[in-house]
């Protein structure tokens, strides 16, 4: 499965958002050529973490996946828990198997984020495509529902990302 192939997938599922930070841009240079993608609407990058991203070179304390090595890229998605489970057969609080993070083309624990219910595919190929773009489905279902969930007990209706936080600026 090709960049291409994976972007124009998460491309187009509705409301997705799309960063992908370029040299010139305001972010960091670390993460030039990355992608991040939230479900988001309006535009607006919502508070918390991407569902989703796009990796094409290791970061500090992240490089078990070697993706400094040519032709290396890691999609990750966040899963949670019970899907996390599921796909590995490990509770995602674990960490207790052995796992090769050099591995291809193979559904593994992020190796960093596994806690909190990702999953990482090192150049998603033949292998893991069918379930690389059904997690990338549920994954931005789930970001839809929790951003158009209300806060309990708030009696505001409107979508969480578009609610003001007391002492947040506008």
């Amino acid at each position: 499965m090709s960049m291409d192939e994976i972007l124009d997938t998460i491309r187009g599922f509705d409301g997705v958002l799309e960063m992908a930070p370029a040299a010139g841009s305001p972010f960091p240079e670390i993460a030039w050529g990355d992608h991040f993608f939230y479900y988001a609407p309006d535009g607006r990058v919502p508070g918390g973490q991407p569902y989703a991203t796009i990796v094409t070179k290791n970061y500090p304390g992240d490089e078990a996946c070697e993706l400094d090595r040519p032709g290396r890229r890691r999609l990750n998605i966040h899963v949670g828990a019970r899907v996390f489970t599921e796909l590995l057969g490990d509770d995602p609080r674990s960490g207790s198997a052995a796992v090769d993070f050099t591995a291809v083309d193979t559904v593994l624990p992020h190796p960093v984020y596994r806690r909190q219910g990702w999953i990482s595919i090192t150049n998603p190929g033949a292998n893991t495509r069918a379930t690389a773009v059904e997690l990338l489905r549920d994954a931005h279902e789930a970001a839809r529902r929790k951003r158009r969930r209300p806060v309990a007990g708030s009696g505001d209706n409107r979508p969480a990302g578009s609610r003001r936080r007391s002492g947040a600026p506008t």
